[in-house]
């Protein structure tokens, strides 16, 4: 049977799913998780690594790994990395081909089509661009789903069965987005949509990032790529660990100086206050587009990774005056819902009669002559925000000047009433005869299809000349040979074999743990190091995976001992003895013996 996958293409992380056994299924990565970290990193050899390996490089090779580009899509931006030039969609690529492959790997046959999702608030620009980047990493791609609400599908789906209007707030690593929805038996129907695509956990990350390098002094040390990138793995880390405990500690070894910051939920909020204050902006207006009252709402369901924070669910029950908050699989709910909808497309018996609709997020309008000031056109809106799809609607247009030979179309999305203040999609330029003004008129369609795309046809009524164009970025708008040009391109880039994530990761880590330590840890690290690459080279699986699970615990328990609040009443050069005593408290056969068989190794090494 044809398979169809559904793709959470989110800025920190990414998840896929399918519908299988009458339901929707995560599909696990070679690390067995769900979570496949959004990061793309480059190697000198060409090698591409995606997800946790490209993580771990973000600290030992800033200047060649980029993540956060999902906020770009459909922009002006490239990366320079490795010495080529790539844009979001291109890395977006990248990560959808690693899903693509752990897809493959899950279901044992060939994935060729996939649902992907994007921020209900992302534009025309953006949405083409993803669904540009599926095209790259080889799928087809017919449907492109808001984020919420594939999220509600899946709450529907899984936790009622009566009518009810519910509240989605989706807040992920890069974006947020609200959502209204009624859910009616089989129908899930979205009536209003906001967001902020510059809103996320990221926020909160360089936050805590900037106030420690405040707090230290340390922007007038000119500091380097990799000890920006420690920080701010530092201050990811600080937040997660707010998330488990109301106070944290932060951390970090620099320069053979030591500097700690003691963070807790409340500091945080004070920090973060004008992040919360925009987080309020797009619940007041979705409540309001939707023509409801707060009372009216039935429930607040929170969705994406950020959700898991206390800080922004406590504040969410002030800002809406309710404590009734369901948080269920934050991570997880976007894919659930697009492995719903994969089930739907395949015309699976239960669940193909499921119904979404969804709406469109911006208004949608052309460039009108303004009298009072010639120099500065109207906007006219064609399709009001939050319009059922698919829709079209119709507007006729006239010369304005006696013997006027062209009417240029201009297209926006946005809301401001003159032209300028909105996006800039494209325009279209049509001849007509000359004539008295007014005589000459064109007719211009607006075809907003479900995937949220619009298509603008025009008509000369006099001379019955037509044109199309379908809104794309100029900048990524590819033809049909650009597009299997740069297919080519890309496929060209050696994807770390999915098999071998396992041990380039431990190598990762080891990397970026030896540029974070110095003494006698940091030597023994290299040592261990030394001795897994020596492994590898034996190419013998059996003692790979035994030494890796063992140096991955060793890489384990200096991450615990670079992390002790207390750690300036010791010597980093006490690991050793530090390390010794907790694993006294191991009574491991095959821990001792992976230990000696290390030991026998070292001894030889340093005398052959």
């Amino acid at each position: 049977m044809h398979r169809i996958i559904g793709i959470d293409l989110g800025t920190t992380n990414s998840l896929v799913a399918v519908w299988e056994d009458g339901q929707s299924r995560l599909i696990p990565n070679a690390f067995g998780e769900y979570l496949t970290p959004s990061v793309v990193s480059f190697d000198e050899d060409g090698t591409v690594y995606v997800g946790r390996v490209a993580v771990e490089r973000q600290i030992t090779h800033p200047e060649n790994t980029v993540s956060v580009f999902k906020r770009f899509m459909g922009m002006d931006k490239e990366y320079e990395v490795a010495g080529k030039k790539y844009r979001p969609e291109d890395l977006s690529a990248l990560v959808l081909r690693k899903l693509k492959e752990d897809a493959e790997s899950y279901l044992q046959q060939e994935v060729a089509e996939a649902i992907i999702s994007v921020p209900a608030y992302f534009n025309d620009l953006a949405r083409n661009a993803t669904k540009t980047a599926g095209e790259l990493a080889g799928f087809r791609v017919e449907r492109i789903i808001n984020e919420p609400s594939a999220a509600a599908l899946a709450y529907h789906q899984h936790n009622s069965t009566e009518e009810e209007t519910i509240l989605v707030f989706d807040m992920g690593g890069g974006t947020l987005d609200v959502s209204l929805v009624d859910c009616a038996e089989n129908i899930v129907e979205i009536l209003a949509v906001s967001g902020d695509n510059g809103l996320g956990g990221s926020d909160f990350d360089q936050l805590i990032a900037d106030a420690f390098i405040t707090k230290h002094g340390l922007e007038d040390l000119g500091l380097t790529m990799e000890e920006k990138a420690i920080i701010l793995d530092r201050a990811v880390k600080c937040k997660m660990d707010l998330t488990k405990r109301e106070q944290a500690t932060m951390r970090v070894t620099m320069r053979g100086k030591t500097h700690t910051m003691k963070m807790t939920r409340v500091a945080l909020i004070h920090l973060a206050e004008q992040l919360f204050i925009r987080m309020s902006t797009p619940v007041q207006k979705v409540v309001k587009d939707a023509g409801k009252e707060m009372r009216e709402i039935d429930g607040v369901v929170l969705v994406g990774g950020s959700c898991k924070m206390p800080v922004v669910q406590k504040y969410i029950e002030h800002s809406l005056g309710r404590k009734d908050l369901m948080v269920v699989n934050p991570d997880h709910m976007v894919a659930l819902g697009l492995g719903i909808y994969a089930g739907i497309k395949e015309r699976n018996e239960d669940i193909k009669d499921m119904i979404l609709t969804d709406i469109c997020p911006f208004s949608l309008g052309i460039g009108v002559y303004n009298k009072v000031d010639p120099e500065r056109h109207l906007m006219r809106v064609l399709i009001e925000r939050n319009t059922a799809l698919p829709t079209s609607r119709v507007v006729m247009l006239q010369t304005v000047t006696d013997n006027q030979k062209q009417i240029e179309v201009e297209i926006c999305q946005g809301e401001a009433y003159y032209l300028d203040e909105n996006l800039f999609l494209g325009k279209i330029e049509v001849d007509v005869p000359q004539a008295p003004k007014g005589e000459e008129k064109i007719s211009v369609r607006y075809t907003y299809d479900i995937n949220g795309i619009l298509v603008v046809d025009v008509l000369v009524l006099s001379t019955g000349e037509s044109q199309q164009v379908i809104i794309r970025n100029e900048k990524i708008q590819l033809t049909q040979k650009e597009l299997e040009k740069k297919l080519i391109e890309l496929e060209k880039l050696k994807i770390s074999p999915r098999e071998k994530d396992e041990n380039r990761f431990t190598l990762a880590r080891a990397e970026r743990l030896y540029e974070e330590t110095t003494g006698s840890m940091r030597d023994e690290l290299a040592e261990r190091t030394r001795y897994f690459d020596y492994l590898l080279d034996k190419q013998d699986e059996y003692d790979i995976d035994r030494w890796r699970i063992q140096f991955n615990h060793y890489l384990d328990q200096i991450e615990n001992y670079l992390q002790l609040t207390d750690i300036t009443a010791h010597s980093i050069d006490e690991f050793s003895s530090w390390f010794a005593s907790e694993e006294q408290m191991e009574d491991n056969a095959d821990w001792q013996m992976e230990e000696n068989s290390y030991q026998s190794w070292k001894n030889e090494y340093w005398t052959s």
